[in-house]
């Protein structure tokens, strides 16, 4: 295996789109990193450049230790998992698994040991001998992922290879990722739209926008200390609950929006970044990070009208309506007044986080 290393590298179109504006981190050798992002982000032509299907404007880009800039595909040691399985679908499954290594010129017993050994690992055995056509979309892409595997490449690359799964077999399918590469300690850079994917599955996730890189971290502290307001209404279902307003400090500090205001601990508002600012402010919440208050509660609640809700098993979402504003507030199941009734909800101070509500750029 090998690590992947990217600096300052910059993709832009004929057309002047810039795609990726100098994307730079490291994948380490035997690290699983998934790109997350939404629609059009760049994070797919990010992949196809580390791969060799589109061509890098600037920048450097290694594999191990080689620059594999100008290297042609099958220069570069690696092996791609498309969202389209791409199975040829005249061939069996075990000639759809040997049929990369006999173009490389493999023998047979070669071909027939790594064939069996992939179909071992991916449970695939009883299935060599069946069309693409006779299998489910799961197994078809267990079958693409063992094509990946018996080429033993450098680097894996997965390009949104579960979208086409309905949901069970989304997340069958990503477990098995997750054990073949605790398994084969190898190489993977993940493509995904689907954050809870790039959660689960990534030991860090680069966050994409707009061709930037915003944010590269473990799946947790991405979670829990976003490094901008996109970082922080992307990741998360539902979406951390955003309040704009003025902040007002000293011994009654809150934060002012149109319609109500958010008690503050003024501690937290001497913070250098925060003393400093004089513009609007946005104040994050996490839905998990607020809970029912009693009607006669004090300090950091503020009062709303219940919305709806929307039990999902072993928690509830409650949507929350107030004076100019709203918000989504996640529970453990319990009584609940209906709908249209006013309830108190408290909120955990050390967990608000403050942007910059012009730049996005996170404050505290």
């Amino acid at each position: 295996m090998a690590g992947v290393r990217l600096t300052q590298v910059r993709k832009v179109f004929d057309s002047g789109q810039v795609a990726v504006a100098g994307a730079t981190f490291e994948v380490a050798d035997g690290e699983l990193v998934a790109l997350v992002g939404p629609s059009g982000c760049g994070k797919s032509t990010l992949l196809r450049m580390i791969a060799g299907l589109e061509g890098i404007t600037s920048g450097e880009l290694r594999i191990g230790d080689r620059v594999v800039n100008d290297m042609a595909p099958r220069e570069r040691d690696i092996a791609m998992v498309f969202q389209s399985y791409a199975l040829y679908p005249h061939m069996s499954v075990r000639d759809n698994l040997a049929f990369g290594l006999r173009v490389r010129g493999v023998r047979d017993a070669d071909i027939e040991a790594q064939v069996r050994d992939a179909a071992a690992t991916l449970e695939l055995a009883d299935l060599l001998d069946r069309k693409p056509r006779e299998l489910s979309g799961g197994q078809r892409q267990r079958v693409a992922l063992g094509r990946a595997l018996v080429r033993k490449p450098s680097v894996f690359l997965l390009d949104e290879p579960l979208s086409n799964l309905d949901a069970k077999l989304r997340s069958s399918v990503r477990s098995e990722i997750g054990r073949l590469h605790r398994r084969l300690r190898a190489t993977m850079i993940y493509v995904t739209h689907d954050q809870v994917e790039a959660m689960t599955l990534g030991q860090r996730i680069v966050v994409m926008n707009d061709g930037v890189v915003q944010q590269i971290d473990t799946p947790m502290n991405v979670y829990d200390e976003p490094a901008n307001l996109f970082v922080a209404g992307f990741i998360g279902s539902p979406s951390m609950n955003f309040f704009r307003g003025r902040l007002a400090r000293g011994p009654h500090a809150a934060l002012e929006c149109t319609g109500f205001s958010l008690p503050l601990p003024d501690a937290q508002l001497a913070s250098p970044a925060l003393a400093a600012h004089a513009g609007d402010v946005i104040v994050g919440l996490r839905p998990e990070h607020l809970e029912l208050a009693p009607a006669d509660a004090a300090g950091t609640v503020f009062d709303g009208v219940l919305e709806s809700i929307e039990p999902v098993g072993n928690e509830i979402f409650l949507g929350v309506r107030f004076n100019g504003g709203e918000c989504v507030c996640r529970i453990a199941p319990q009584a609940l007044p209906e709908p249209g009734q006013p309830l108190r909800l408290r909120y955990a101070p050390a967990k608000l986080k403050y942007f910059d509500a012009d730049s996005g750029a996170r404050l505290g």
